[in-house]
This record gives C-alpha cells, structure tokens and sequence, in this order.
C-alpha cells in the first residue's frame, strides 16, 4: 500500500456512519455496558479486564525506520521495524475496524501548555478504551473540538491478532508509532496504558525538538508556589505522594519542563490501586467514581464492591479518572519552575537510604542510572520486584539519546537552583523477601521535610558505600530507619549486598560513553 493511502484511508473509516465521535462519558458507560465489555461498581465506576495482557508489553513496542527521524532515535533502547510492515498492518486494522457495527473517537490533547499542546485522536475498536481515552487525556472545549486538526492519531484494534510468522512482529501485540505518518497503531492487547504510554513516547520526541524537556514524573505545587517534581518507575509512588491535601497537584505521571516552567502532559491520572484505602490515599480512593475505569480489580458478585486487596488477576490494578476527580489541583495544570526534585526507587536490595540529599553530580548521576526494581505487573510477565536500571526513569518511552534528557535536567537544575533527593520507597531492614516495604507514613514524612526546606542545613552522615549524605534526624521517623546498615541484623549480609548493588550501578554506567570524568567520580557509589 502506498504511503499516500494511508490519511485517505483514514478519513473514509472515520466519515462511515457507524464512527461514534466525541460521545459524552454517561453516553461511553451506556456503551460499554450495554456492549457487555465492563461492569457498573458500588462506587458508579466501570470494571473492566484486560485478559492476558495486565501491563505494557515492551518486546511488542516498534518505532518505524523512517528517512525523516531514524538518524535521531536511539535505536538502542527502541525496535525498529520497517516501513513495509507498518503500512500492511495499518491496512489490516483499518479493514477490521471498517467491518465493526460501531468504532469510537475521541478528539482532545496532550500537553496543559497551548503554545506546544499536541492535538490527538484517538480511534477504538472498544468503548471503554474510548473512555479511559477521555479521562486520560486533555478534553477540548466545544470552540476548540470545532477547530480541532488531529497532529498525531492513535488507532487500537485489541481484538485484532497480528501474525508473527506474516505480519513481521513479535507476537499477535504490537505498538507501532510512525513519526511521519503521525500515527500509533496498536492490536493484539487490550491494556489501556498502551495508549496512553505510546502518546508519552511521541510527546518525549517531539517536546525536545522545542528545547522543552519532556519528563516521567508527577507534580505539585505548594501554597507559597514551590514546586516539586517526583521521578519515578510504575509502582515507585509518583502517584501517591504527589496527591497530598496541602499541596496542589500538577499532574502525576507526564510534564514537560518549557522556558516559563512545568506543566502537564496529561488530562488524567493512571493509578495503581492494589492495597488502595481511604486510610492511606484518600485523594485516590475517593476519585474513583462515576466516569472512572477499573482495570483487572476484582469485584464482590452482589454488592460489586471493589476489593482492592485482591491481587488474582494482577498486582497492576489500575484506576483511570480525570484530574478533576482530585479536589485539589492546579487549573489549567502549569506552574512555575521547580523547587524540589525527587527521584523515587523501590530498592528490591534493601541498602538504599529512605532519603538522601543528592549533589549536582549526585543528581546527573543517579538520573541517568534510574535504578528501581520493576514491580508485580507493570510489565508482562514480572510476578516479582526484578533490579533494574531505566535511564532518566523512563527508558521505555524515550525515543531520542538517554544524553539528550539528562543534559537538559542537568541545565534546568543549575538555572534554577533546585534541590535534589533521592528517596527509597522499597525495602528497609533486608532484601526483598526478607525485609519489609519501607512505611508510606515514613516516605511522606521525608518528603514533607524535603518540601519544607527543612533538610536544608541538617546533620548528615555520608554512607560509606554509596557516598550519600543521609539525615541523621527527621520527624516523624525513628533515627535508625534513616540509616540502612542499622535496619539490618546482620551487619555482614548488609555489606555483601550493598556492595553488590554498587557494583550493579558502576557496571551499568558503562554505557555512558560521552558523560563528564566529574559525574562518574563524584556522583557515583564510593565502594
């Protein structure tokens, strides 16, 4: 098929009577229930399953070879696949979609910011992928739907199974994002991240060709209009502690970082939802409501009471609901320039600080690195929390050089003057399987502190193996969870295993060819 054909191709499908465009949320809920594809909760929300896929699927995630951008994409970290495969799975979908009795669009944007706001359409065979559409991303008033130009459009098929053997992929899932045809085509899997993560990985293109530098962090910002930023992996607590009640909230996954400061990417928020109760996350437990999307929590058979504790189907439960399902949060989601930055790890090792002040260094180092523990779930096939290193936090959906994102955090940190923690959500007093999950009392505890400037001029100690300036005081939480070596019983077993880890993060920075003699000395493990 000729390249050519394909936005003709488009706007046949979507000019075909049976296109429901821009349906209203009560309209989508009618959809999908009447469609039998969900089920109406005790809370008004919609539970849906996502089959066999419960996370990304990032051997299934191509970018297309293309003339225009195959000289920029770190090819690395990302799948190519060629021009002649993306082109005959494009016309398989759109003849599948063509023969449905009803496929659903929605129109809106990525990016809170006008000047540079990306505008999107998204196509689906499913109406509650429509709906987690629309509460994920920016919704457009009525004058702007009636000028609205799609930049960049998103076509899922879930029902429609590729075939490695003909179709040239991997398996019968497939992402597929074309920079030049301004197209993500995705079939074979119905998890609803997907779209929302391939959008993310074209904003991370396109945001640092305007000098913008695109982030996968949360966001908030303080009465006195300090702003801090959360850095993160799913399942670190971007999320959770960018929802607090004295603060506002940005966003909680995606911003981009302009001349005139932060804003958001996003129109919604994804959160994990395993373990959720009004105790701990109040602002998420009560967002979900009607209009919001369950994935894979399973449900009492009478009352249809979520029971969050349950964890069968996957630990990745998720709920999709519209930023304006928070109470407190900032409109439109842009704020001034960060304050405070705080890079978040879930150390299934169980030998990093809760928190830690970071040095330049320190920050361009441990930036880079992105070390985390891939938790239950958040990727297809991952039962249990696996170490891993994700440059930028965010490796999965960085088209461009790891380099490119580091120099320009790197430069904003020095503009700016902003403050740099490092902060331990993972295990305390052992490893993973031994130790414990460190308190989330104890984390918003540090980070309040972080916030607060209160750890600006406070003791340190420096450990001994990571070189990182640890508080030897923090209220709210006991003096020995501070240290790691103190958390453990056996003194032997803490130092075999941190020096294990410090190993890990020297072998792993090898990779880094053009980075600065000064960050590699300085901002890395001392042992």
């Amino acid at each position: 098929m000729n390249s050519v054909h394909i936005p003709n191709e488009l706007s046949e499908l979507l000019a075909d009577s049976h296109m429901q465009i821009q349906l209203s949320v009560p309209q989508l809920v009618e959809k999908i229930l009447s469609r039998q594809e969900g089920k109406l909760t005790s809370t008004g929300a919609i539970s849906v399953e996502t089959g066999k896929y419960t996370g990304r699927s990032p051997q299934d995630k191509f970018i297309v070879m293309e003339e225009s951008s195959q000289g920029k994409i770190a090819w690395g970290t990302n799948q190519p696949i060629s021009e002649k495969v993306f082109q005959n799975l494009y016309h398989k979908v759109l003849d599948y979609l063509k023969q449905k009795e009803e496929v659903f669009v929605f129109r809106g944007y990525a990016g809170a910011d006008i000047k540079t706001q990306l505008p999107i359409q998204v196509v689906n065979e499913l109406a509650w992928h429509n709906l987690f559409a629309q509460q994920l991303f920016i919704r457009p008033t009525e004058d702007e739907l009636s000028s609205h130009q799609p930049g960049f459009t998103v076509i899922s098929a879930p029902n429609f199974k590729a075939d490695p053997v003909v179709d040239g992929t991997n398996s019968e899932a497939f992402i597929i994002i074309s920079f030049e045809h301004r197209t993500v085509l995705i079939g074979g899997t119905e998890y609803a991240g997907e779209m929302k993560k391939s959008i993310f990985s074209v904003m991370n293109y396109l945001l640092p060709e305007n000098n913008i530098l695109s982030m996968h962090c949360s966001a908030n910002v303080g009465v006195e209009g300090n702003v801090a930023l959360f850095f993160g992996l799913s399942g670190t607590g971007k999320t959770t502690l960018s929802a607090d009640k004295n603060r506002r909230l940005i966003g909680d996954d995606e911003h981009g970082w302009s001349a005139n400061g932060v804003f958001n990417i996003e129109g919604g928020c994804y959160a994990k939802t395993i373990n959720l109760s009004r105790d701990k996350e109040p602002q998420i437990f009560d967002a979900i409501r009607f209009g919001t999307v369950l994935e894979n929590v399973n449900l009492h058979p009478e009352s249809r009471v979520p029971d969050y504790d349950d964890g069968r189907l996957t630990e990745n439960t998720r709920a999709a609901y519209p930023i304006e399902a928070i109470t407190n949060i900032v409109q439109p989601s842009i704020a001034g320039h960060p304050n405070t930055i705080v890079f978040l790890t879930a150390d299934a090792f169980g030998v990093l600080p809760p928190i830690s002040k970071l040095t330049r260094e320190q920050a361009m180092y441990h930036f880079l690195s992105g070390y985390t523990s891939k938790l239950a779930g958040t990727e297809r096939g991952v039962s249990s929390p696996e170490a891993t290193f994700s440059t930028c936090f965010g490796a999965p959906f960085l088209p461009l050089p790891a380099t490119r994102y580091a120099e320009m955090l790197g430069e904003k940190i020095l503009e700016h003057s902003a403050n740099v923690y490092l902060v331990n959500t993972g295990w305390t007093g052992g490893e993973y399987g031994i130790g414990s999950r460190m308190k989330l009392s104890y984390t918003r505890a540090m980070v309040q502190a972080a916030l607060e400037g209160e750890l600006n001029h406070v003791e340190t100690v420096k450990d001994e193996i990571f070189g990182l300036n640890i508080p030897l005081h923090i209220a709210g939480v006991p003096d020995e969870v501070l240290q790691p070596s103190k958390t453990w019983r056996d003194q032997q077993a803490y130092k075999k295993k941190a020096k294990e880890l410090a190993e890990k993060f020297k072998n792993n920075f090898t990779k880094f060819t053009n980075v600065s003699e000064d960050i590699i000395r300085k901002g890395g493990p001392l042992a």
